[in-house]
């Protein structure tokens, strides 16, 4: 058995958190550099207001109905995202974090010994006392189904929050009501194609043959199928993969024309991507870097390259990597372009001692090792950071962020007040 335990509009549901005054107030958060609208709350929802238009489109919308606008705040919401899955480790034998807001629990077992669904309403009630934060709970023998579930737990309010799908009736009754392009991996294309074969529901996806289904479409979809039948098929990873490369980048909040600025954008980002990777615990061989002018520009012309360098051995060392990102970027430096986006990739990436460096080769020595903890330990203190002197040497580029709500649990000096 499984439950997938989802937290409601999350990012709008965090900044609703420390602003009491905004209940009930219809929220939407953007995109970076303030672009697009990436999430919304349920009063937002029902403005109609939808995913990924632009703000500007919807300026008038904003306006008319007081909806409070708000920068994504990435700091915050992965703080209380971590609060959010400490509570859950603490009520489930194991957890599986699925996204920021979404995480899978083994529940084998358990049904011996307690109601499922008093287990979901005790955990959506410890969950909403600890962070503040209102979750859904999907109980079902399949993750797919425990999606499903989690789905029907949303849509319903009679199921105060709540679905278990532990009995095959219920299982084929909620997916009668479900269309097949809420089937968790079911995309909008496959979705097009099985409705045109007249497979319009869940049910009648969960009724195919499977044979028929790998023939016609793909293994991943027989999956789907003997999933929606109650035979798990999708792995519990309590530990997921490391990343195969870290990507940091990011669209300027202006052009930049001055190499300083391109300077100072690289350092940063590869500072960030360093940092990343020292999270999980890797090690990074290949250094790639990109630059590019907007390609639907009318009347600037268009540039677009990269570099990318391979190190004698691999390295988690932030002044290594963006020594050599730097030099790549001088390869790929032209003057008398705008340019609208750059970014670095750290790929190749090892764990420490499984790389076999050659006689002559100088690994990593201690004191840099102990310099990065250092740097890190500092900077995720929430009582200063450490940068380097090259991404202070541009300003205006940075990531445009007007509707910013303060770091209320990382920054000593962004904490609420109380006023009594």
């Amino acid at each position: 058995m499984y439950a997938l335990v989802d937290c409601n509009n999350f990012y709008a549901s965090c900044e609703r958190l420390f602003r009491p005054d905004l209940k009930d107030r219809p929220i939407v958060v953007l995109s970076n550099n303030d672009g697009c609208i990436v999430a919304r709350s349920a009063e937002a929802k029902k403005l109609n207001i939808k995913m990924a238009v632009p703000l500007h489109q919807v300026q008038e919308i904003i306006d008319r109905e007081n909806i409070a606008v708000f920068s994504s705040n990435y700091a915050l919401y992965g703080d209380i995202s971590a609060r959010v899955m400490t509570i859950l480790e603490q009520e489930a034998p194991s957890i599986e974090v699925y996204s920021i807001d979404e995480a899978f629990l083994d529940l084998s077992g358990l049904s011996t010994h307690h109601s499922l669904t008093d287990y979901g309403i005790r955990i959506r009630r410890r969950v909403q006392q600890d962070s503040g934060i209102q979750v859904c709970v999907g109980i079902a023998p399949t993750k797919t189904l425990a999606k499903l579930a989690n789905h029907g737990a949303k849509q319903y309010p009679a199921t105060q929050g709540v679905v278990d799908l532990s009995d095959r009736q219920r299982q084929r009754r909620l997916l009668k009501l479900l269309p097949v392009r809420e089937v968790w991996g079911v995309g909008r294309r496959i979705a097009q194609r099985l409705q045109l074969q007249g497979i319009n529901t869940a049910l009648e996806l969960a009724d195919c043959d499977p044979a028929w289904i790998r023939n016609h479409y793909s293994v991943t979809l027989e999956r789907t199928v003997r999933e929606l039948n109650g035979l798990s098929c999708l792995e519990f990873d309590q530990q997921p993969p490391p990343r195969q490369q870290i990507l940091c980048s990011r669209s300027f909040s202006k052009r930049i024309t001055r190499y300083q600025d391109m300077h100072s954008a690289i350092t940063q980002y590869c500072a960030r991507a360093a940092e990343k990777l020292r999270e999980q615990d890797g090690l990074a061989r290949l250094v790639s870097v990109f630059i590019r002018t907007n390609p639907h520009s009318q009347s600037d012309p268009f540039y677009s390259n990269n570099a990318c360098r391979l190190l004698p051995v691999p390295s988690a060392d932030s002044r290594l990597l963006c020594q050599t990102a730097l030099q790549l970027l001088k390869t790929l430096w032209k003057p008398d372009y705008r340019y609208m986006k750059a970014g670095i990739v750290l790929s190749d990436l090892y764990q420490p001692g499984c790389f076999q460096p050659t006689l002559f080769d100088h690994t990593e020595s201690v004191s840099a090792k102990r310099l990065m903890q250092t740097m890190d330990l500092i900077n995720n203190s929430g009582r200063g950071q450490l940068r380097f002197a090259g991404e202070m040497l541009g300003s205006g580029w940075q990531m445009q962020r007007n509707h910013l709500s303060p770091a209320y649990t990382t920054r000593w000096d962004q904490l609420p007040i109380a006023r009594i």
